[in-house]
This record gives structure tokens, sequence and C-alpha cells, in this order.
């Protein structure tokens, strides 16, 4: 019997069939806390092992480099290293920039490409706008989330202008068109596009369609229910007619509608797939069985593609316990209050509790008092690596040099440091670039560009597009990336610039030893490569680490306050899911239909993150618009199972339960008390 046999011995009846399951296509529904990954790891493991599948042929695929890190970290366990580096475990974006890396030439890409981010595609559309009078932010946002939104179902910028319904989508549309034509013209693709120009290509050439799906012979994609119709298409096109896959999910865990995500994509799978086999995850390893009689209870008024029921071994555990508060900060003080008394009594780690709330606004009041009580925090979302300005200017100096028709790179660093580079230089600049059909680099190298600015001018920009030629030939051709980026850093006396520009010695330091952390990612990555990538193959790696993986360091022994949305797929002892208030969940701008079915699954979502026990807390008024309103509690309070809630004030205290309680609080102080020996 072979040690994977043996392995299967750990899994449930159910984990085992849906490891097993190999002739054909298999959903898994996988409830919260099931065990999905565990499922996928060993399945892979079956696959190299049972069924002899090669591992480079395997595709496991997941939405965050964090989810696909913990992926390759248990896979390594059941498998020797040397197959399991072969394994292809990735997100969706890294399996679609793959694919453009080799395929770039059939899309009209020249090699070298660049990956827009957020914050290039909204200066672009910024850029775009500013024709029409109408580059408020508000608008730019729209604009960008429309054309992101067109872009994951698939619809063209002609098409988007047959279909748009009104004048603000119209605008939006003749946008997309230009912002497509732009990205041509700098060599450039945004996030969408990475799994947008595969899909494009796929439907397009056959040959190349084939070529990819005789690549993998098995795929596995987690968190289907997080897939748009972009992503789901292209699972379809690589699976072929073998459909030769697994994919496992949850429609009860289904919160990203507003990023395009369709949950309506499992049904899609039965409709194209009539032999699919589904397989159920009901039993729950993270929670008690009153906390996860509350989620089945709550779920169960959204409608259902597949009926299913969460249970636990775990025994019943604390009565959930709903807590209404005067006001905003003395729910605050009193969650804060209740995580002190909790850890005074039963010991335990402050990384053990999160605060969860719908919105990151929610989370001034917690962190003031948190920090009046001197309790260590950690607020997800905090600023990413990639966002400090002195990462980002290196990296646009770099992009710049793999790719000389990027111009969002070129525009962030023409003035850093000071080239005396005005904004009406620029303007002209643009001007004469656009006229000629080339990109911004490109017309610094023109000698026409002396007849539209002065002389001056003109030559200092083009000096330094020659020297960033030179610099880019030598770039191309070297195999130490890292060494090109140190000399580029020290020729422009950048980090002379950035002393002389900072508040103090501090600041300083703190900024030149982002830069020199971000020489050794770059130098770590050119060694886990499995070949020489150069320097365009570690900035695309390194796009994709900043858009898909913004979480940061380890919080450490931290109280988490998060959002709902963050705290997907994370877990913890004790839960404080505050905020329970009409308007705030529900959300304002979702309290019906479709909208209030996907806030009714995010609080599913916060109430199965619980292990052991969970407060759910409201305020009856609270402070909005300098003056005080009152609230609604939620309607989702009346959808939970009387029995088995605890609301303060209104049900009866144990007497035996609130004495003992009172026994270990003063325990509690005690030991908190006593000098340490």
């Amino acid at each position: 019997m072979s040690a994977n046999i043996s392995q299967l011995d750990h899994l449930n009846p159910e984990q085992r069939a849906a490891v097993t399951a190999i002739d054909g296509p298999v959903l898994v529904l996988a409830g919260a806390g099931s065990g999905k990954t565990r499922v996928i790891t060993h399945k892979i493991g079956w696959l190299l092992d049972e069924c002899q599948v090669p591992p480079e042929r395997v595709a496991a695929v997941t939405f965050t480099n964090k989810a696909a890190r913990e992926m390759k970290e248990r896979v390594g366990k059941l498998i020797p290293a040397e197959r399991a580096k072969r394994l292809v475990v990735c997100t969706f974006h890294t399996l679609g920039l793959r694919i453009l890396r080799e395929e770039y030439r059939a899309l009209g890409l020249k090699r070298g490409f660049s990956i827009f981010d957020a914050e290039d595609s909204r200066n672009l559309i910024r850029e775009l706008l500013k024709g029409d009078n109408r580059d408020a932010q508000d608008v730019i946002d729209v604009v960008q989330w429309r054309i992101s939104g067109w872009k994951s179902a698939r619809v063209g910028a002609e098409a988007a202008v047959l279909v748009a319904e009104n004048n603000q989508e119209l605008m939006a549309a003749r946008i997309y068109a230009q912002y497509e034509r732009h990205l041509l013209a700098y060599n450039a693709v945004d996030f969408d596009d990475l799994i947008v120009k595969p899909v494009q290509l796929f439907d397009e050439d056959a040959e190349a369609r084939e070529r990819w799906q005789n690549r993998f012979r098995y795929l596995l994609v987690d968190e289907y229910q997080d897939t748009n119709g972009a992503q789901y298409e292209l699972l379809r096109q690589l699976a072929g007619v073998r459909a030769a896959f697994t994919v496992v999910g949850d429609d009860d865990q289904s919160i990203y509608a507003w990023r395009g995500a369709q949950p309506e994509n499992l049904a899609n799978l039965q409709r194209d797939y009539p032999g699919l086999k589904v397989v159920k995850l009901e039993q729950n390893f993270r929670s008690t069985s009153r906390i996860l009689r509350v989620a089945n209870a709550l779920i169960a008024n959204n409608p259902h593609l597949f009926d299913k029921r969460l249970w636990s071994r775990k025994g019943e555990g604390d009565s959930i316990r709903i807590v209404p508060c005067k006001e905003g900060f003395g729910e605050a003080e009193q969650v804060v209050a209740r995580i002190l008394q909790h850890k005074m009594e039963q010991g335990g780690s402050w990384s053990d509790y999160a605060i969860l709330y719908r919105g990151n606004h929610q989370a001034k009041p917690f962190e003031k008092m948190l920090r009046e009580r001197n309790i260590p925090y950690h607020i997800s979302g905090g600023q990413s690596f990639f966002d400090r300005a002195e990462v980002k200017d290196v990296i646009a100096y770099l992009r710049l040099l793999a790719n000389p028709d990027d111009d969002a790179a070129f525009l962030r660093i023409i003035n850093v440091p000071r080239r005396e580079v005005g904004a009406t230089t620029l303007e002209k600049l643009g001007g004469y670039a656009r006229e000629r059909n080339i990109g911004l680099y490109s017309a610094c190298l023109e000698f026409g560009l002396h007849h539209v600015l002065p002389a001056r001018t003109a030559t200092r920009l083009e000096e330094f597009a020659v020297w960033m030629g030179k610099l880019g030939e030598e770039a191309e051709h070297s195999d130490e990336p890292v060494a090109i980026a140190r000399r580029l850093v020290e020729e422009v006396g950048y980090m002379d610039w950035l002393e002389e520009t900072a508040r103090d010695p501090k600041a300083f330091e703190r900024r030149r030893d982002n830069i020199e952390e971000l020489f050794s990612w770059m130098g770590n990555i050119a060694k886990r490569a499995d070949n020489d990538i150069g320097l365009t193959g570690i900035l695309n790696h390194m796009s994709l680490m900043d858009m898909l993986d913004r979480s940061g360091d380890d919080p450490g022994d931290t109280v988490a306050l998060m959002t709902l949305h963050a705290a997907k797929g994370l877990e913890f002892d004790h839960v404080y899911l505050v905020g329970m208030e009409e308007e705030l969940l529900p959300h304002r701008n979702n309290l019906e239909g479709e909208g209030l079915e996907e806030e009714r699954r995010l609080f599913y979502v916060g109430i199965t993150r619980a292990q052991q026990t969970l407060t759910l807390t409201y305020a009856r008024k609270r402070r909005r618009y300098g003056e005080d309103l009152d609230c609604t509690p939620s309607r989702f309070l009346e959808e939970l199972p009387e029995d088995d809630l605890h609301w303060s004030g209104r049900t009866p205290e144990d007497p035996e339960k609130k004495k003992e309680t009172g026994r270990a609080r003063v325990a509690g102080l005690r030991s908190l008390l006593a000098p340490e020996t």
C-alpha cells in the first residue's frame, strides 16, 4: 500500500470520495472549516502517486499568493521536495501571466510588456477624462470599475458602447476604447488582461488552445465561487473535452460580487458538464455545534442550488452573546473590556481574539480603546511595502528600463530626482508624442522635439533617454538584474536626493532600508526562478506579489481588527462581530434582492470564523454627520435561533455560573498582580 493510500485514513468518507474521484469533472462543495485545503493537497498526492500523473502536468489554481504558498507547503509534506517543485501551484493571474509570457506575440504585445496596477490604470483614466473635464476622483473610480467589470464579463470596448444603458455608461465605454488603445501603445496589460487575453487567444487560436490543454492533464481550482466570467471560461478552455478537473467552493461564502465574482458559475458547471460529480463536505472541524447551528439557520434564508448543513463533533459550546450598547464608543468600550476580562480569566494569547466589522471606518473607536488599555492590536489592510514612495520610484525606473513604452513609469520618474521638467514641458511632450503616435520616452530621442521645447529642456530629456537606453540594453543581456538596479539608483543620484528630501535622518534610513529590502527581494526571486527570468520576469513577479498579496508581515500576538471580507479563510477562538445594525450589516447599499443575499453570506462568513465563542454587538445610537442618530438592530439577528442566543440585560444569568465567573476573575487578577519569580 502506498504512503498516499495510508494517508487517506486521516480523511473522513466525504473527503476520501473527493480525493479519489478522477474519472470526470468534480465539484467539491466545501462548507466553512470542512478541510478543503486538505482535500486539494491530498488529491494532488493521489494524482501523482496512484494515477502516475507527472507533477508538471498538474495545475492547482487559487486566488491569492498566500493560499498558493500554503498549498505548496502542505503538498511538500506529502510528496518528495523534488516532485513538489515541478508542480504548478499558483493564482489565476500568475497562470495567465505564464501564458502571456509564451504567447505575447499572438496578442500584439512585445517582449518586456508591463503590468499596470490599479494606480497606473487610475492615472491613465484620469488623463483620458481630462478632455471631458470629468477627472473627479469618484468619476475615475466609476469608470475604472466599469472597465474592469466589462473585461471580466468578456465585453470588449466596441460591445460596451452598444450595451451602455445610460450616458454615464456610454461615457465609460468611450473611455474604455481609448484606454485599450493606450495600453497597446504602452506595451502594457492591466490586471484583468492577465485572464482576459489568454481567453481571447484560446478563442481565436485552436492550436494555442490545444497546446495548453496538453500542458495540463489535471486542473484543481480553489475558492471556485469567487470566479468571474473570464476565469470560468479560462478553466473551460484549459479543461477541453477531457474535463479532467476538480473545483472546490462554497456558494454560501460567495462575498465578492462587487469585484465580479459569479456564484452562478456553480450552476453553469452543471449545465456545461452534465456528468458533474458533486461531493459535499459538511463536517466542520473548526467551530462548536452551537455556532454552526446559528450559521445554518441564518444561511437557510438564502436560495440554494445545493443544500448543505454544517455539523461538528466539538461539543455544544457557549451561547452566542448579543450585546446592545448605548452608542458607538460605548460599543468599543464594552468589547475591549470583555476581551480584557476574558483573557484575564481564561489565559491564552491576544491573537485568539478578533474584532470584525463591515467597513474600515468602524475601526477607529476600537483602536482608541485598545490603545488606552495597552492591548496590542493589528489592523489588516495596512500600507503595502509596494505602496512606499521610494519603492514605487525604483520600480518605475526599472519598468521603464525593461519597457521603454511604459508611459506611466516615465511620468512617475522623469522628475525624480528633480530635472526641472514641469507640467508645461510634460504637456508639450505628451502632445508631440500623440501626434507622432509614439511613447514619451521615444519622443525624447526625436530631433523634432527641439522645435516644440526650449533647446536646454529638449537636450536634458534627450540625455536622460540616451542614458536609460544604454542601461536598458545592458539589462537585456545581463544575468545580474540586481546589479543593474543598484547601478541605476547610484547613477541617477537617487539616494542623495532621498537624503536631501527626508524630513530627518531616521526617515532617510527607513527609506534607504526599504530600497535595500527591494533589492534583496529581487535577488531572492531570481534565485528561486526555474530559469533565468531576467529583469522583466522579476518585475512581473513583483507586480503580482503587490496586487495579490498585500497582507503585510505576521502581526504576532495581537488582537486582530479587520473587515468581514478580509477575515474570509481565517479563524479565531473568540470573535466579536460589531455593528450589527441596519445600514451597516446589511449595508445601506444592499438592503434588497441579490445584494441582501450577499450581505447575509458576509454575516455567515463572520459567524463561521469563530471556533469557541461568538459575541454580536450593536449600538442604539451612532454619531454621524455631527449628530446622534438612532440605529435599528440588524434584521439578521431576528433570523438566528433564539434558544442559542444570550441577550445581555435580557437573558437571566445562571447564579452558579455567575459565582464561578467571579471566582475566575479574582484568580485572574491575583495572577496578573503576583510578583514575577
